[in-house]
């Protein structure tokens, strides 16, 4: 179902949330339960992905299930206090309702989890949409109607270009500014403090 609000999406990872303390105790608790060699340092360097391409690196392939389920049962206890939101995402968020629109997250991660994530950090969204990754994510940003989604990785821009809704990056995340720009990004920011003044700027244009 579409709406005529303005609708944005987010991401989650490194856009919303800075996850990579909590996923990095994560990693760890993994390793030392499954005995596992996993290096959590490198591991953090390249969110954005699903959990299950980044174990794929330290699990044969029939393990990788198993070890997915594991990592999300442990999630809870250890990753959601551990994770502080990104400088400037509870005002992105109150921008996009000061302005009358609507605002989803539409993340790769295990939607349980987002949710929890984002209720901790007391972060109101109107849907949270997870397991969607880079091009799927247009699913969701069609479904809700979304014309712009915010992303720091270059999965994102394409998800907001398959969804043909306008791709806003912020260099927050593994990717830096030229690759999202030479990802199709409409415009990169330099995280999301610089949000709520682009999205005046964006909403005046889109009223004339």
């Amino acid at each position: 179902m579409t709406s005529r609000k303005l609708t944005v999406g987010f991401d989650l990872d490194m856009t919303l949330i800075d996850s990579r303390p909590g996923i990095h105790a994560c990693f760890e608790a993994l390793a030392e339960r499954t005995g596992a060699c996993i290096d959590a340092d490198l591991a953090i360097t390249r969110l954005g992905p699903p959990l299950v391409d980044e174990l794929a690196y330290w699990f044969p392939a029939e393990e990788v299930p198993a070890a997915a389920d594991m990592y999300r049962a442990m999630y809870p206890s250890i990753a959601i206090a551990a994770t502080p939101a990104m400088p400037g995402a509870v005002e992105a968020i109150a921008a996009v309702r000061a302005g009358g629109g609507r605002a989803i997250v539409v993340t790769a991660k295990y939607e349980p989890n987002a949710k929890l994530h984002l209720e901790h950090l007391g972060i109101e969204a109107d849907e949270v949409v997870g397991d969607l990754w880079a091009e799927a994510k247009a699913e969701a940003l069609r479904e809700h109607g979304a014309s712009v989604y915010v992303g720091d990785h270059i999965g994102d821009v394409r998800g907001a270009r398959t969804a043909r809704a306008y791709s806003v990056a912020v260099a927050t995340g593994p990717c830096d500014e030229r690759e999202l720009r030479e990802a199709g990004a409409d415009v990169v920011l330099a995280d999301l403090a610089a949000f709520p003044r682009w999205l005046t700027g964006y909403q005046r244009t889109r009223s004339r």
